[in-house]
Protein backbone atom coordinates (compact mmCIF):
# COMPACT_ATOMS: atom_id res chain seq x y z
CA UNK A 1 0.00 0.00 0.00
CA UNK A 2 3.12 2.43 0.78
CA UNK A 3 4.72 1.80 -2.15
CA UNK A 4 1.67 2.14 -4.43
CA UNK A 5 1.38 5.31 -2.37
CA UNK A 6 4.83 6.41 -3.43
CA UNK A 7 3.95 5.70 -6.96
CA UNK A 8 0.93 7.65 -7.47
CA UNK A 9 2.55 10.72 -5.86
CA UNK A 10 5.23 10.13 -9.04
CA UNK A 11 7.54 9.07 -6.43
CA UNK A 12 10.32 7.99 -9.82
CA UNK A 13 13.46 6.20 -9.70
CA UNK A 14 14.74 9.49 -10.82
CA UNK A 15 13.83 11.44 -7.71
CA UNK A 16 14.62 8.64 -5.74
CA UNK A 17 18.14 9.01 -6.74
CA UNK A 18 18.07 13.13 -7.11
CA UNK A 19 17.03 12.43 -2.78
CA UNK A 20 19.64 10.45 -1.84
CA UNK A 21 22.18 13.68 -2.39
CA UNK A 22 20.68 14.98 0.69
CA UNK A 23 21.85 12.57 3.63
CA UNK A 24 19.64 13.41 6.70
CA UNK A 25 16.66 15.06 5.15
CA UNK A 26 13.42 14.05 3.64
CA UNK A 27 11.79 13.61 0.19
CA UNK A 28 8.22 15.09 -0.46
CA UNK A 29 5.79 16.29 -2.56
CA UNK A 30 3.75 19.52 -2.35
CA UNK A 31 0.36 18.61 -2.91
CA UNK A 32 -1.06 22.26 -1.55
CA UNK A 33 0.26 25.49 -1.80
CA UNK A 34 -1.15 28.81 0.33
CA UNK A 35 0.35 31.81 0.13
CA UNK A 36 3.59 30.97 2.28
CA UNK A 37 2.83 27.27 3.43
CA UNK A 38 2.62 23.96 1.89
CA UNK A 39 1.16 20.88 2.06
CA UNK A 40 3.93 18.31 1.46
CA UNK A 41 3.07 14.42 1.48
CA UNK A 42 5.93 12.39 2.20
CA UNK A 43 6.42 8.45 2.69
CA UNK A 44 5.11 8.44 5.87
CA UNK A 45 2.76 11.38 6.41
CA UNK A 46 1.29 14.64 4.75
CA UNK A 47 2.34 17.75 6.80
CA UNK A 48 2.64 21.60 7.01
CA UNK A 49 6.00 23.21 5.28
CA UNK A 50 7.65 26.10 5.07
CA UNK A 51 10.64 27.51 3.25
CA UNK A 52 13.48 28.14 5.13
CA UNK A 53 15.39 31.36 5.89
CA UNK A 54 18.68 30.37 3.91
CA UNK A 55 16.24 29.55 0.86
CA UNK A 56 14.10 32.40 0.95
CA UNK A 57 17.37 34.95 1.26
CA UNK A 58 19.25 33.13 -1.37
CA UNK A 59 16.01 33.14 -3.93
CA UNK A 60 16.04 35.33 -6.77
CA UNK A 61 12.94 34.94 -8.84
CA UNK A 62 8.96 34.00 -7.71
CA UNK A 63 9.85 30.74 -10.12
CA UNK A 64 11.90 29.39 -7.66
CA UNK A 65 9.46 29.14 -5.18
CA UNK A 66 8.06 25.99 -4.63
CA UNK A 67 4.50 24.99 -6.38
CA UNK A 68 2.42 22.73 -6.49
CA UNK A 69 3.79 19.47 -8.14
CA UNK A 70 7.30 19.83 -6.54
CA UNK A 71 9.40 17.77 -5.32
CA UNK A 72 11.30 19.32 -2.07
CA UNK A 73 13.78 18.25 0.39
CA UNK A 74 12.88 18.21 4.22
CA UNK A 75 13.86 18.31 7.20
CA UNK A 76 11.40 16.18 9.06
CA UNK A 77 8.79 13.44 7.89
CA UNK A 78 6.38 14.43 10.30
CA UNK A 79 4.70 17.32 12.36
CA UNK A 80 5.60 16.42 15.79
CA UNK A 81 7.38 19.37 16.51
CA UNK A 82 6.16 21.87 14.17
CA UNK A 83 6.02 22.97 10.48
CA UNK A 84 8.57 21.15 8.35
CA UNK A 85 11.07 23.06 6.43
CA UNK A 86 11.79 22.78 2.81
CA UNK A 87 15.54 23.63 2.11
CA UNK A 88 15.41 22.45 -1.97
CA UNK A 89 13.28 22.18 -4.65
CA UNK A 90 14.62 19.64 -6.97
CA UNK A 91 14.84 19.58 -10.62
CA UNK A 92 11.76 20.37 -12.38
CA UNK A 93 10.41 17.75 -15.86
CA UNK A 94 7.88 20.40 -16.57
CA UNK A 95 6.11 23.46 -15.33
CA UNK A 96 3.50 25.88 -16.13
CA UNK A 97 3.97 29.46 -15.21
CA UNK A 98 1.80 32.98 -15.55
CA UNK A 99 2.94 36.29 -14.93
CA UNK A 100 3.51 37.40 -11.51
CA UNK A 101 0.42 39.82 -10.31
CA UNK A 102 2.12 42.99 -10.05
CA UNK A 103 5.31 42.98 -11.71
CA UNK A 104 6.29 43.61 -15.25
CA UNK A 105 8.84 40.13 -16.22
CA UNK A 106 8.57 37.62 -13.05
CA UNK A 107 6.85 34.52 -14.11
CA UNK A 108 5.49 32.51 -10.86
CA UNK A 109 5.17 28.43 -11.14
CA UNK A 110 1.75 27.67 -10.91
CA UNK A 111 1.78 23.65 -11.26
CA UNK A 112 5.15 21.70 -11.89
CA UNK A 113 5.90 18.01 -13.02
CA UNK A 114 2.80 17.42 -15.16
CA UNK A 115 3.32 14.61 -17.42
CA UNK A 116 0.25 14.87 -19.38
CA UNK A 117 -2.07 17.71 -19.67
CA UNK A 118 -5.50 17.81 -21.23
CA UNK A 119 -6.70 20.82 -23.30
CA UNK A 120 -9.80 20.87 -22.85
CA UNK A 121 -12.54 22.59 -25.34
CA UNK A 122 -16.57 22.01 -25.51
CA UNK A 123 -17.96 21.30 -28.99
CA UNK A 124 -20.41 24.11 -28.32
CA UNK A 125 -20.31 27.52 -27.98
CA UNK A 126 -16.59 27.34 -27.01
CA UNK A 127 -15.00 26.06 -29.66
CA UNK A 128 -12.18 27.92 -31.18
CA UNK A 129 -9.48 27.22 -32.97
CA UNK A 130 -7.09 29.96 -32.56
CA UNK A 131 -7.52 29.34 -28.39
CA UNK A 132 -6.68 26.02 -28.76
CA UNK A 133 -3.24 26.76 -31.00
CA UNK A 134 -2.54 28.99 -27.90
CA UNK A 135 -3.09 26.42 -25.24
CA UNK A 136 -1.15 23.95 -27.43
CA UNK A 137 1.68 26.37 -27.54
CA UNK A 138 1.96 26.95 -23.74
CA UNK A 139 1.44 23.21 -23.00
CA UNK A 140 4.46 22.16 -25.46
CA UNK A 141 6.59 24.65 -24.02
CA UNK A 142 5.73 23.71 -20.13
CA UNK A 143 7.67 20.12 -20.49
CA UNK A 144 4.16 17.87 -20.73
CA UNK A 145 2.41 16.13 -23.23
CA UNK A 146 -0.96 17.53 -24.51
CA UNK A 147 -4.13 15.72 -25.48
CA UNK A 148 -7.00 17.74 -26.49
CA UNK A 149 -10.06 16.84 -24.98
CA UNK A 150 -13.28 17.84 -26.68
CA UNK A 151 -16.17 17.98 -24.06
CA UNK A 152 -19.79 18.16 -24.36
CA UNK A 153 -20.22 16.01 -27.83
CA UNK A 154 -23.85 15.45 -26.69
CA UNK A 155 -24.20 19.39 -27.76
CA UNK A 156 -22.56 18.36 -31.43
CA UNK A 157 -24.48 18.42 -34.91
CA UNK A 158 -21.81 17.38 -36.39
CA UNK A 159 -18.80 15.85 -35.08
CA UNK A 160 -16.62 14.40 -37.56
CA UNK A 161 -16.68 18.06 -39.23
CA UNK A 162 -15.45 19.47 -35.67
CA UNK A 163 -13.17 16.65 -35.25
CA UNK A 164 -11.37 17.39 -38.93
CA UNK A 165 -11.13 21.16 -37.72
CA UNK A 166 -9.23 20.35 -34.97
CA UNK A 167 -6.89 17.74 -36.70
CA UNK A 168 -5.69 20.66 -38.86
CA UNK A 169 -4.13 22.00 -35.91
CA UNK A 170 -3.75 19.18 -33.41
CA UNK A 171 0.15 18.39 -34.76
CA UNK A 172 1.09 15.38 -32.95
CA UNK A 173 -1.36 15.33 -30.23
CA UNK A 174 -3.87 12.74 -29.41
CA UNK A 175 -7.46 14.07 -29.55
CA UNK A 176 -10.11 12.22 -27.52
CA UNK A 177 -13.92 13.17 -27.35
CA UNK A 178 -15.82 12.87 -23.99
CA UNK A 179 -19.35 13.58 -22.64
CA UNK A 180 -20.59 13.56 -19.20
CA UNK A 181 -24.35 12.69 -20.00
CA UNK A 182 -23.43 8.80 -19.90
CA UNK A 183 -21.86 7.12 -17.12
CA UNK A 184 -18.40 5.81 -18.99
CA UNK A 185 -18.41 9.39 -21.33
CA UNK A 186 -14.55 10.08 -19.48
CA UNK A 187 -13.68 6.58 -19.76
CA UNK A 188 -11.28 7.78 -23.00
CA UNK A 189 -8.75 10.04 -20.85
CA UNK A 190 -8.30 7.22 -18.08
CA UNK A 191 -5.52 5.70 -19.91
CA UNK A 192 -3.18 8.04 -19.88
CA UNK A 193 -4.16 8.61 -15.46
CA UNK A 194 -2.08 5.53 -14.95
CA UNK A 195 0.12 5.04 -11.60
CA UNK A 196 3.14 7.40 -11.16
CA UNK A 197 1.75 9.89 -13.88
CA UNK A 198 0.21 13.38 -12.65
CA UNK A 199 -2.09 15.07 -15.26
CA UNK A 200 -4.05 18.41 -15.22
CA UNK A 201 -6.56 20.30 -17.01
CA UNK A 202 -6.32 23.69 -19.03
CA UNK A 203 -8.66 25.38 -21.00
CA UNK A 204 -11.60 28.00 -20.99
CA UNK A 205 -13.80 28.15 -17.84
CA UNK A 206 -17.24 25.92 -18.41
CA UNK A 207 -16.26 23.63 -20.10
CA UNK A 208 -16.06 20.25 -18.31
CA UNK A 209 -12.64 20.45 -16.43
CA UNK A 210 -13.95 20.12 -12.94
CA UNK A 211 -16.45 17.36 -14.47
CA UNK A 212 -13.90 15.59 -15.76
CA UNK A 213 -11.83 15.70 -12.54
CA UNK A 214 -15.01 15.01 -10.32
CA UNK A 215 -15.07 11.75 -12.54
CA UNK A 216 -11.62 10.47 -12.24
CA UNK A 217 -11.53 10.92 -8.52
CA UNK A 218 -15.39 9.30 -8.50
CA UNK A 219 -17.01 11.99 -6.18
CA UNK A 220 -17.52 15.48 -6.17
CA UNK A 221 -14.57 17.57 -4.70
CA UNK A 222 -14.48 20.27 -7.43
CA UNK A 223 -17.20 23.09 -7.79
CA UNK A 224 -18.78 22.91 -10.99
CA UNK A 225 -20.36 25.55 -13.23
CA UNK A 226 -21.72 26.04 -16.55
CA UNK A 227 -20.85 28.39 -19.46
CA UNK A 228 -22.64 31.71 -18.94
CA UNK A 229 -25.02 32.52 -21.70
CA UNK A 230 -21.91 35.04 -22.49
CA UNK A 231 -20.01 31.96 -23.05
CA UNK A 232 -17.12 32.88 -20.58
CA UNK A 233 -18.03 31.24 -17.21
CA UNK A 234 -16.88 31.12 -13.55
CA UNK A 235 -13.36 29.87 -12.14
CA UNK A 236 -14.70 27.61 -9.69
CA UNK A 237 -11.32 25.98 -8.03
CA UNK A 238 -9.82 28.44 -5.08
CA UNK A 239 -7.06 26.62 -4.18
CA UNK A 240 -4.15 24.57 -5.78
CA UNK A 241 -3.85 21.05 -4.56
CA UNK A 242 -2.91 17.61 -6.18
CA UNK A 243 -5.32 14.79 -5.97
CA UNK A 244 -4.42 11.01 -5.26
CA UNK A 245 -6.95 9.56 -7.94
CA UNK A 246 -8.24 6.05 -7.14
CA UNK A 247 -7.39 4.34 -9.85
CA UNK A 248 -3.63 5.21 -9.51
CA UNK A 249 -1.85 8.24 -10.67
CA UNK A 250 -2.77 11.83 -9.61
CA UNK A 251 -4.44 15.10 -10.71
CA UNK A 252 -3.17 18.48 -10.42
CA UNK A 253 -6.30 21.34 -9.95
CA UNK A 254 -5.11 25.18 -9.66
CA UNK A 255 -7.02 28.28 -10.38
CA UNK A 256 -3.65 29.60 -11.82
CA UNK A 257 -3.55 27.11 -14.89
CA UNK A 258 -6.68 28.94 -16.25
CA UNK A 259 -4.85 32.22 -16.45
CA UNK A 260 -2.31 31.07 -18.03
CA UNK A 261 -0.52 33.78 -20.47
CA UNK A 262 1.80 33.41 -23.12
CA UNK A 263 4.51 34.52 -21.14
CA UNK A 264 6.35 31.12 -22.37
CA UNK A 265 5.42 29.37 -25.18
CA UNK A 266 7.02 27.11 -27.84
CA UNK A 267 5.47 27.57 -31.45
CA UNK A 268 8.03 25.30 -33.48
CA UNK A 269 5.90 22.20 -32.31
CA UNK A 270 2.43 24.32 -32.24
CA UNK A 271 2.88 25.33 -35.68
CA UNK A 272 5.20 22.80 -36.77
CA UNK A 273 3.63 23.01 -40.30
CA UNK A 274 4.47 26.57 -40.51
CA UNK A 275 8.01 25.65 -39.60
CA UNK A 276 8.74 23.37 -42.42
CA UNK A 277 7.11 25.14 -44.77
CA UNK A 278 9.46 28.46 -43.48
CA UNK A 279 12.43 26.47 -44.36
CA UNK A 280 11.50 26.24 -48.16
CA UNK A 281 10.94 29.71 -48.34
CA UNK A 282 13.50 31.54 -50.55
CA UNK A 283 14.76 34.52 -47.83
CA UNK A 284 15.96 33.09 -43.99
CA UNK A 285 13.57 35.54 -42.60
CA UNK A 286 11.10 35.76 -44.85
CA UNK A 287 7.88 37.35 -42.60
CA UNK A 288 5.41 35.20 -44.85
CA UNK A 289 3.66 38.65 -45.76
CA UNK A 290 4.42 39.79 -49.31
CA UNK A 291 7.94 38.50 -50.31
CA UNK A 292 8.71 36.21 -53.56
CA UNK A 293 8.74 32.84 -53.35
CA UNK A 294 7.36 32.07 -49.79
CA UNK A 295 6.22 28.56 -49.31
CA UNK A 296 3.80 29.49 -47.03
CA UNK A 297 2.01 32.01 -48.55
CA UNK A 298 1.95 29.39 -51.42
CA UNK A 299 0.79 26.61 -48.96
CA UNK A 300 -1.93 29.14 -48.11
CA UNK A 301 -3.01 29.67 -51.76
CA UNK A 302 -3.10 25.51 -52.71
CA UNK A 303 -5.45 25.58 -49.04
CA UNK A 304 -3.01 23.76 -47.16
CA UNK A 305 -2.89 25.88 -44.02
CA UNK A 306 -5.14 28.53 -43.47
CA UNK A 307 -4.84 32.76 -43.59
CA UNK A 308 -6.20 32.72 -39.92
CA UNK A 309 -3.47 30.09 -38.61
CA UNK A 310 -0.87 32.44 -39.98
CA UNK A 311 -2.28 35.38 -38.21
CA UNK A 312 -2.68 34.18 -34.86
CA UNK A 313 1.04 32.24 -35.07
CA UNK A 314 2.21 35.99 -35.87
CA UNK A 315 0.16 37.50 -33.02
CA UNK A 316 0.88 35.06 -30.56
CA UNK A 317 4.71 35.67 -32.08
CA UNK A 318 4.03 39.30 -30.92
CA UNK A 319 2.57 38.66 -27.76
CA UNK A 320 5.51 36.45 -26.77
CA UNK A 321 7.66 38.86 -27.54
CA UNK A 322 9.27 36.81 -30.81
CA UNK A 323 8.12 39.46 -33.48
CA UNK A 324 10.82 39.55 -36.46
CA UNK A 325 12.25 36.37 -35.02
CA UNK A 326 12.06 32.86 -37.59
CA UNK A 327 11.60 29.26 -35.67
CA UNK A 328 15.63 28.97 -34.73
CA UNK A 329 16.15 32.73 -33.42
CA UNK A 330 13.27 32.21 -30.98
CA UNK A 331 14.56 28.72 -29.90
CA UNK A 332 18.01 30.39 -29.56
CA UNK A 333 16.43 33.85 -27.50
CA UNK A 334 14.72 30.87 -25.19
CA UNK A 335 18.12 29.10 -24.34
CA UNK A 336 19.83 32.25 -23.75
CA UNK A 337 16.92 33.35 -21.54
CA UNK A 338 16.64 29.85 -19.50
CA UNK A 339 20.48 30.54 -18.81
CA UNK A 340 20.83 34.35 -18.49
CA UNK A 341 22.16 33.87 -14.81
CA UNK A 342 25.15 33.09 -16.62
CA UNK A 343 25.41 35.71 -19.23
CA UNK A 344 23.79 33.55 -21.94
CA UNK A 345 24.53 29.90 -23.31
CA UNK A 346 28.27 30.23 -24.35
CA UNK A 347 28.80 31.32 -20.66
CA UNK A 348 26.90 28.73 -19.72
CA UNK A 349 28.59 26.12 -21.48
CA UNK A 350 32.34 27.28 -20.07
CA UNK A 351 30.54 26.96 -16.69
CA UNK A 352 30.11 23.49 -17.06
CA UNK A 353 33.32 22.59 -18.84
CA UNK A 354 34.64 24.49 -15.79
CA UNK A 355 32.93 22.28 -13.50
CA UNK A 356 33.91 19.50 -14.96
CA UNK A 357 37.45 20.12 -15.15
CA UNK A 358 37.44 20.73 -11.94
CA UNK A 359 36.32 17.22 -11.22
CA UNK A 360 38.78 15.54 -12.82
Amino acid sequence: MLKNRLIDLGFSKRIMQEATLYKGLFLGRVITQYKELYKVATENSELTAEISGKFRYSTTTLSDYPAVGDFVILDRDNSDSGNAIIHKVLARESMFVRKAAGTANEVQVVAANIDTVFICMSLNNDFNLRRLERYLSIAWDSGATPVIVLTKSDLCEDIPARLAEVNTVAIGVDVIITTSIIEDGYKSITKYTTCGKTVAFIGSSGVGKSTLINLLIGEDVIETNKIRKDDKGRHTTTKRELIILPLGGAVIDTPGMRELGIESANLSKAFADIDELAGQCKFINCTHNHEPHCAVRKAIEDSLITEERLLNYQKLKKEAKYEGLNFKQIEKQKINEMFSDFGGMKNARDFIKAKNMMKK
